[in-house]
């Protein structure tokens, strides 16, 4: 088992920014993948940024520019910085490991609100 904490959720006005960080435990030698997803009330959750094992990124087009996605192995933590927020970042952010078989744990989630 892998357990994710997330932190770093808070309220924030358009155009400023926030830092999430969600530390690992437990099982990490199994982490390859690290994923942030987030969802908004009434809508789907949906990836916003994944960073892999060999530290290459990929990011939703609609935070790519923005958003940055990064993690420190030695502490076992990733952090997404948001820049720029906007209102429709508004979310609930869950933190993800994903396993060598294709397995998805779950943090529980911290919410981010962005006010206009």
């Amino acid at each position: 088992q892998v357990q994710l904490v997330e932190s770093g959720g808070g309220s924030v006005q358009a155009g400023g920014s926030l830092k999430l960080s969600c530390a690992a435990s437990g099982r990490i030698f199994e982490i390859n993948d690290m994923e942030w997803h987030r969802q908004a009330p009434g809508k789907q959750r949906e990836l916003v940024a994944i960073i892999r094992a060999d530290g290459t990124t990929n990011y939703a087009g609609s935070v790519k520019g923005r958003f940055t996605i990064s993690r420190d192995n030695a502490a076992n933590t990733v952090y997404l910085e948001m820049n720029r927020l906007k209102p429709e970042d508004t979310a609930r952010y869950y933190c993800s490991a994903r396993n060598d078989s294709g397995y998805h744990f779950w943090g529980q989630g911290t919410l981010v609100t962005v006010s206009s």
